[in-house]
């Protein structure tokens, strides 16, 4: 039987985040098609590792009792040494602590490391914190004896390093939202097709400032509803975007449950998608399963993954033109939404990329 180890996330069952959504979905997949899988799972204090069962996943709890970038790095390298005592294939999700690998090649594992997006540039992160970052980046490359890159461009850079035979683009995947109920809508007081919706974490790459105040200029007829937390009183990023926020703009602060998040998704007229750094957005993916209208920041990334199923903005005046095509043109409006679906169809359907996963595992498993 072959068998996996899955490092580098929260754990499952997932409650937010793409890594997190993603072991999910393939930790189910792979028992189904016969292999032994593992997930470990970060928990909070200083409880003993544990072991337990959840659909025939075996996941190991290991908690840490630190906060923060300390309490996942303590847990990753914790997730390693367990690690490197299993005869298993190990897939780590994301290389932000790549440094810990050599144990796992030293101990003879195959190491599968996805290279998520390229996190030291984001503006978030201190100097020492984006080298740190960079050099995880480089060190995982070199170590790991399979490479998954989730968008071309992804691919594009890490070969500039890395030998390409090493590399394989596997995408995000997501569920199809064909229907959704409407009471989580009107519980967070906003009406069905009546609003734009904003998944994202408040912060300057993921563009919620130009958004917001882009929104503001002047009364829509609709809302702007922004999922993600906002901390004004403690961040000045923060602090600028609910100042730029004009009296239709509704912040609801982050939303985890499902179904939730599911009918805000499907019941809103249109989706903003500001992200500029990264590869596959897994909240962009989401947004074209649910048939969303999208607008999107206009970058390679995006325009990979959207294609011809969104409107695309460089700055604040195109966005306030697209703004004014989703929500006033009906034609442009439906367009979008069928044009979302196929290429969610096309390129982003849970089993296709589960199966090409599999097919990267397989070839550095032990039978």
């Amino acid at each position: 039987m072959p068998s996996v180890a899955i490092l580098g996330t929260r754990g499952v069952p997932a409650t937010h985040g793409g890594f997190e959504t993603l072991a999910h979905h393939l930790s189910l997949y792979l028992v189904a098609h016969g292999w032994d899988v593992t997930v470990y799972c970060q928990a909070d204090g200083r409880e003993p590792t544990t072991e337990d069962s959840w659909h025939g996943v075996r996941r190991v709890t290991i908690s840490t009792p630190f906060a923060g970038a300390l309490g996942t790095v303590h847990f990753d390298w914790r997730s390693v040494v367990h690690a490197a005592r299993r005869d298993a294939t190990a897939l780590v999700l994301g290389y932000n602590t790549a440094a810990f690998l050599p144990l796992l090649r030293a101990a003879g594992r195959h190491v599968v490391l996805n290279m998520d997006g390229i996190e030291w540039r984001r503006d978030k992160w201190s100097p020492a914190a984006r080298a740190w970052l960079r050099a995880n980046e480089r060190i995982g490359a070199t170590v790991a004896q399979g490479l998954i890159a989730d968008h071309p461009e992804i691919e594009r850079h890490v070969a500039a390093f890395a030998p390409a035979r090493k590399i394989t683009t596997i995408a995000y995947g997501a569920n199809a939202i064909d229907d959704a109920p409407i009471e989580p809508v009107r519980d967070a007081d906003l009406q069905p097709g009546r609003y734009l919706l904003v998944v994202a974490r408040v912060e300057p790459e993921n563009s919620v400032l130009p958004i917001v105040r882009c929104f503001s200029r002047r009364p829509r007829g609709v809302q702007l509803a922004v999922v993600g937390p906002l901390a004004p009183s403690s961040h000045q990023y923060h602090a600028a975007v609910a100042s730029a926020a004009g009296a239709e703009v509704r912040f609801l602060g982050p939303v985890y449950e499902p179904t939730a998040i599911s009918a805000l998704r499907f019941h809103a007229r249109a989706y903003v998608h500001g992200h500029t750094v990264g590869g596959t957005n897994p909240s962009l993916v989401e947004a074209l399963g649910a048939g969303n209208a999208v607008v999107a920041h206009a970058n390679p990334f995006n325009r990979w993954v959207a294609r011809d199923a969104a409107l695309y903005f460089a700055d604040e005046e195109e966005l306030d033109g697209a703004f004014d095509a989703v929500i006033t043109d009906d034609a442009v409006w439906a367009t979008a939404r069928r044009t979302a679906r196929e290429r969610f169809a096309e390129a982003f359907t849970w089993p296709a990329i589960l199966e090409r996963y599999e097919q990267v595992l397989r070839a550095g498993s032990r039978p």
